[in-house]
This record gives C-alpha cells, structure tokens and sequence, in this order.
C-alpha cells in the first residue's frame, strides 16, 4: 500500500512517514499542497494523509483538488491530520472530499485503526463496483436479447415495431423519404415438408444473413417480420434506391439457391414488396406497411422471385422528394 502524506512540517512528516513504513506501508512524502498535489497526479497513492493547515494551499482545496481530478470509479480515501477540533473543521473537512479525521499528535495505534477501515471500505467499494459493472452487462446482453429474433439473429418484430415508429417521426419531422420492404420466403411450407423443419431452420437463418449483408448502412433495419416474413427499413431512402436494395437481396437469395445441392429439385426464393414514402402528418406508419404488403401480393401472384413496388410510392409528396 502506497500512501501519500502531505504535512509541512518537517518533524511531523517524518514521524507519520517512519510510522507507515513499521505497518509496511510506502510512504510519499510531500511537504506543502502544491507538491501533494504533484505527487498524487505522479503516483496514484492507495491512501492519503492530508493536514490542514499548509503554506501555500490549504488541505481543503487540496482535497476538492483531487476529487475534481478522479475518474468516475476512482476513489482515494483521504483522511485529515489536523490539530483543530471544532465542529466546523470536521464539517468542512467532509464537505471538502475528506473520508475520516485523525487529530494531532498523531497515534499510530489510531491512525492503524484507521487505516485498515480505509481498506476495509476500498475493498467493499471494489467489490461492489465489480458487480455493479456485472449487472450493467448483464443489462444490456437482456436488451440485445429482447431484440433479436432468437432463430435468424436479425431483429425481432418487437424492436422493429420500435425503430419502424422511430423512423416514421423522423422522416415525418425531416421530410424525407422513408421505405420498407417486406420480403417473403417462396414455397416455404413446401420447403419444409420436403426437406424437414431443421432444413428450414436453416433456410431462414441464410435469408437473414443474406440480406443483412445488404443492408449496409448503419440504420437500415433487418428484422423478422414473422414465420418466414423479414421486413427491412430503409431511411431517408427513396423509391428507387429502395428498389434497387430489393433487387440485389433477392438476386442474392436466389443465387444462394441455385447453388445448394438439393437445389435441383426446388430452388429457394424470395418475393417482395417495396414502399416509399414521406409521411404527412395525419399518416400513421400502418399506411407503409400496408403499401409493402400489397407490393408483396402482387409480386406472388405475379409469379414469386420478383421484386415489386407499392402504389403509396407514388404519392405527391414521395414523388417530389425523389
């Protein structure tokens, strides 16, 4: 244990310091604030002995000193060596950034008891700190949780409905535009009765990552929308560039197909409807979502493998921003 002891007299420096080293602890002298507060930004000492009254700085803004210099989970106990005993001193010393007082002359036998309550409570703070950063992570890996679709790892409905809301308004406020696509697995209960749900399993964890692949901006969303459904967000994107998006992940998706080794027998597919739109403010997002649906209707009954585009992409205002 390293201890910084600031007091600036010379007799009453070196008789804390030889006491220290007898409890086998390091002592760091430092005769006056200035050098104390030197030492303390040098050393990072375990403990500190602060007197009061010093030549230059007094140990209360020594003390305010570092605590203003600590990080957020650091803490050094300080505990003051002073001669005055008033009510008020002990006040201030607290109020300063002090732990605990020990007057003068000095004990060792007190300033020991001290100091191994100072390492009682460091140890306890160390350890609740630990646990308190094992709840924070524990924390956020429930939130990550609550929001991935526990099959595919793409997001699950929940945390679309969230970010779909979240982007409407944005768009809303920014008038931009904003589109969706709604993406469907062709032939899909098909797939599963030939093949086996395992097989399907994993057909729609390779869609998921497929077309997360293709989603590459930091706010586009890919996310489950349900069953073999997966919806992406695209904001401040517009009818085109939606439609483009659409295209590489369907011809991605089917490209994967084509190379399986069952494939000869049934190749895997997608459909999907595209929607673009700047949100007026009677709208709500449910108009988006319907828009897509329709467009994903019209892709299947079209033939599947398709990408196909909603009629509200055609509204004034889409019309305009694009």
């Amino acid at each position: 244990m390293r201890t910084l002891v600031v007091e600036d007299t010379q007799t009453g420096l070196r008789n804390v310091c030889r006491m220290l080293e007898r409890m086998g602890i390091v002592p760091i002298p430092a005769k006056n604030g200035s050098i104390g507060l030197k030492r303390y930004a040098e050393e990072k000492p375990d403990l500190i002995l602060l007197d009061i009254i010093l030549p230059d700085i007094d140990g209360f803004e020594v003390a305010q000193r570092i605590r203003a210099a600590e990080a957020r989970e650091e803490w050094t106990p300080i505990i003051f060596l002073t001669g005055r005993t008033k009510d008020e001193d002990v006040e201030r010393g607290i109020a300063s950034g002090g732990d605990d007082y020990l007057t003068k002359p000095v004990s060792e036998v007190v300033l020991a008891a001290k100091i191994r309550a100072m390492q009682r409570i460091a140890r306890m703070r160390s350890s609740l700190l630990v646990l308190a950063r094992q709840l924070d992570d524990a924390n956020q890996e429930l939130q990550r949780l609550s929001a991935v679709d526990g099959l595919t790892g793409v997001a699950n409905r929940r945390h679309f409905d969230i970010s779909l809301a979240r982007e409407w308004r944005r768009a809303r406020r920014g008038r931009h535009c904003l589109s969706l696509l709604l993406c469907d697995v062709d032939h899909f209960k098909s797939f599963n009765d030939t093949y086996g749900h395992q097989a399907g399993d994993e057909c729609l964890k390779a869609v998921a990552r497929i077309l997360q692949s293709h989603a590459k901006r930091p706010a586009d969303l890919v996310a489950r929308y349900g069953g073999e459904e997966f919806v992406v967000v695209l904001p401040e994107t517009d009818g085109d560039g939606a439609l483009r998006v659409a295209e590489s992940m369907r011809a991605a998706v089917e490209d994967w197909g084509a190379a399986r080794e069952d494939s000869a027998s049934m190749r895997l597919t997608i459909s999907i409807g595209v929607a673009c739109i700047v949100p007026r403010p009677a709208e709500g997002a449910q108009v988006l979502l319907e828009a897509a649906d329709k467009a994903l209707y019209c892709a299947k009954r079209a033939g599947r493998n398709q990408v196909k585009a909603g009629a509200c992409e055609l509204n004034e205002a889409a019309t305009k921003a694009t």
